[in-house]
């Protein structure tokens, strides 16, 4: 049984009688549920039984401002133009700024006059433990509301800040898309050198005929696990493009469910993850196809270097009434090192025949012909290699979703593989 985080602590964090309500029945369930082991098929490439759950206490609160931080301010620098800037310490929401103020509503989902009917709009049923503990001790959960038939340019940038030795953390993000608009957000997810565990849980309701991109940029201290749950859900007409750039951590897990609920619904998913030293970047993709006429794309592109290993595993679920589904999934890594290692599981779940669905993985090390035609025109083996990677992370950085966040992701790989500037 998970007993570490009470129930009692939940009941302590403040908030109008529904959210207490619903900490309160997600921290029974908590308290009554096995800690997942590697028996089960989706833990079985973790390392879930590395983690030792008393080792951490839920986080107490903040200190201080991030924003003074240098890598906290280097991000603020590279958005000159935001509709909203965000920004979350330790999973309380402590700034918030907006240029955009009509038809945009960014804040404590407390304050929100929905907020309650948000709250588990996209995942209803927890998707592991990690996700209902964020249920139980979310302290803070953030929303973002656009309205329907409004068109926001302008990136929503959001920044978490997360440190305190031994703390335990939970942000939870929660974003609804009025049906026909339209507006990009970016998370920036960082940790200091402490010894952190963070939960963190997304949820993204894109309603008819709205388009809506979302970023993801993970650079977590060494000494962080992270266990992230994302969950969507598409209507009839509309576009999500969900993104992510994954690079720090000790262990990082990253679960997606993309339901398309929706005749006509789209989901792209894409990453770009870089793991180094003896790190473990691991994801679990859901693409669920529930209506007629939808279409799923995932791209996901990864390097391991040292002794790091790298983990995907996806499902294409086409239900029995989601016929004209079109549903592709594609994952590819690239091996620096003989010591790093990197596993690719795609899976088929087809429930209707009048369907095109593939999947496709790679894993191998770097290309020699490539490696030797750069080498032949003068650059030195380890930079012939820096632009291989750059290279190779170049279909899924320019198709990012947010074009103010690309020099900052080019800059995360160029630090991964070296101080030296490609």
């Amino acid at each position: 049984m998970v007993s570490v985080f009470a129930p009692d602590q939940a009941r302590s964090l403040d908030g109008p009688d529904w959210l207490r309500e619903w900490r309160r029945a997600a921290a029974e369930r908590v308290a009554a549920s096995p800690m997942p082991t590697t028996e089960e098929e989706v833990w079985r490439y973790s390392r879930i039984g590395d983690l030792a759950l008393d080792h951490y206490a839920l986080s107490d609160g903040t200190a201080g401002d991030p924003r003074a931080l240098p890598q906290v301010q280097s991000i603020l620098d590279a958005y000159v133009d935001s509709a909203a800037i965000v920004i979350v310490h330790n999973g309380h929401v402590i700034h918030i700024d907006r240029t955009v103020t009509s038809g945009l509503y960014v804040g404590p989902l407390a304050d929100y006059r929905a907020g309650a009917s948000m709250l588990g709009s996209a995942s209803p049923t927890a998707t592991d433990v990690f996700a209902e503990m964020n249920n139980a001790f979310a302290a803070d959960p953030l929303a973002v509301v656009v309205d329907a038939n409004v068109e926001i340019e302008a990136p929503i940038v959001i920044v978490h800040w997360n440190d305190g030795a031994g703390a335990a953390i939970f942000p939870r993000l929660v974003v609804r898309v009025g049906a026909n608009s339209h507006a990009v957000l970016v998370e920036h997810v960082l940790s200091s050198d402490d010894s952190l565990m963070l939960a963190p849980v997304v949820e993204l309701v894109v309603e008819r005929d709205a388009r809506f991109g979302y970023l993801n940029v993970q650079q977590l201290g060494a000494k962080t696990w992270q266990i992230a749950s994302q969950s969507s859900t598409v209507d009839a007409g509309a576009t999500l493009t969900a993104s992510a750039a994954v690079f720090g951590g000790e262990s990082a897990r990253q679960r997606t469910d993309c339901r398309l609920i929706g005749r006509g619904a789209t989901g792209i998913l894409q990453a770009l993850y870089f793991g180094s030293d003896d790190q473990l970047l691991d994801f679990r993709t859901f693409q669920d196809h529930a209506a007629r006429d939808t279409t799923s794309n995932l791209l996901f592109k990864g390097v391991v270097d040292d002794r790091a290993r790298s983990v995907y595993t996806g499902l294409i679920h086409v239900r029995p009434d989601a016929r004209g589904t079109n549903a592709f999934q594609t994952n590819r890594n690239i091996k620096l090192s003989d010591d790093a290692w990197a596993e690719s599981v795609p899976n088929l779940q087809i429930e209707n025949n009048d369907v095109k669905c593939s999947h496709a993985s790679t894993v191998g090390p770097v290309d020699e012909d490539q490696r030797f035609y750069l080498e032949s025109r003068g650059l030195h083996p380890s930079r012939a290699e820096r632009f291989i990677v750059a290279g190779f992370f170049d279909e899924v950085l320019q198709a990012l979703p947010v074009a103010a966040a690309h020099p900052l992701v080019a800059a995360a790989i160029t630090a991964k593989l070296g101080k030296e500037t490609l």
